[in-house]
């Protein structure tokens, strides 16, 4: 896993305490850089960085504020807007965005299609989550109950047979398929759980960016959503590909940010979008997923140039949080994410971890809609 920074998430803090009575252990492993006596007092300071821990990422967020479905028009939404250095928060609609974009200005998008990855079985116990392909007819995926899909275990898709021939560490499945089941007629869009419902038709229309083309998505891109192609008509704006996989759905589970396992996501960005990239004034990201890409590959570009020129394709898992300085982004259009998620922890690391919890308590009050279907935050 690529790391954000080559210490951990931090705050710093100066603090006078009573030595006889400090945790000496947890001063090493909390709090370290330095502690200075004061003579005779038996008062130390101790001076360092705090590391944060992922709870530090938490908010709260009444249920109904989550949008299960989407509104009946894309650019409908409502923008907050916050402004970096002013300290100072906006409330707009998405409608309005073009405001914001000035001459000279690249906005960059990723053009990724979601694939229905969701497959049942014929007899409705099992079910798949197709993750890619591994052979010509042999696919890597998640699959439950896992009991029933052991090595040699059979599960039936649309009258095609499939076979586990390989459980992986991590419980992932190899399945090969006599013949490989159409995916579109009988998969379905892996829809965030908390939506809390399957599927309609219309998701297959609406969980799509206006403007998706590559597939291989298991996720959409949520920040494209409110686009239509009237809007991205007025805007110069360019395209990335990265395949979003089910590790956005996965929550850190670890105390500490640098604990967690990172997932892998695979991109490509042409050579001439590169060098378009790197001759723009500003570069406005749309969604965590642009900025991953652009981060990822800013680190090995040559001093003057956001990007490494050429054509680039690969895997990433670079984790951004704080603290963190983006190399290539200059804006990020993005929406509101789950508490305590690797997302969370990157729009931290661009706005700041206290402006952005203060701003998700404002739109918490302020009734916007949250995660994939909801409102949206502009970062400047």
């Amino acid at each position: 896993m690529e790391r954000s920074a080559a210490v951990s998430a931090f705050m710093c803090r100066v603090i006078l305490v009573d030595w006889k009575h400090v945790d000496k252990k947890k001063v090493g492993k909390d709090f370290s850089l330095g502690t200075f006596p004061l003579a005779r007092s038996g008062l130390v300071i101790l001076l360092g960085v705090v590391s944060l821990k992922t709870i530090d990422f938490d908010y709260h967020l009444p249920e109904e504020l989550i949008a299960s479905r989407p509104l009946a028009e894309r650019s409908a939404s409502r923008m907050m807007v916050l402004h970096r250095l002013e300290q100072r928060v906006e409330h707009r609609m998405f409608r309005d965005f073009p405001e914001y974009v000035g001459a000279g200005d690249l906005l960059m998008l990723n053009n990724t299609r979601v694939i229905p990855a969701r497959m049942f079985s014929d007899d409705g116990a099992m079910e798949l989550l197709y993750l890619e392909a591994i052979g010509e007819k042999t696919w890597r995926c998640l699959a439950k109950p896992g009991k029933k899909l052991r090595v040699g275990g059979e599960i039936y898709v649309g009258g095609c047979r499939g076979e586990v021939v390989e459980v992986y560490e991590n419980g992932d499945r190899a399945i090969h398929w006599n013949e490989v089941p159409d995916m579109q007629k009988h998969g379905h869009l892996a829809l965030p759980h908390y939506m809390n419902r399957a599927d309609e038709e219309s998701d297959r229309e609406r969980y799509q960016t206006v403007y998706a083309k590559e597939e291989g998505a298991i996720a959409a891109p949520t920040a494209g959503l409110h686009f239509t192609p009237e809007m991205l008509e007025t805007i110069p704006h360019d395209f990335l590909t990265l395949h979003v996989g089910v590790g956005t759905f996965r929550p850190v589970k670890a105390e500490r940010p640098e604990e967690h396992d990172m997932h892998s996501e695979k991109y490509h960005i042409a050579s001439d979008v590169v060098e378009r990239v790197n001759q723009a004034g500003r570069l406005i990201a749309v969604g965590t997923t642009v900025t991953r890409v652009l981060e990822h590959l800013a680190k090995n570009a040559p001093s003057g140039q956001r990007l490494p020129e050429g054509e680039h394709k690969g895997e990433t898992s670079i984790f951004i949080y704080p603290p963190y300085t983006c190399r290539a982004v200059d804006a990020l259009l993005t929406n509101f994410h789950l508490p305590q998620s690797t997302l969370m922890m990157l729009i931290s690391a661009m706005a700041g971890r206290e402006f952005v919890l203060a701003a998700y308590e404002e739109a918490v009050r302020e009734k916007y809609r949250f995660y994939s279907y909801g409102d949206c935050m502009l970062i400047l």
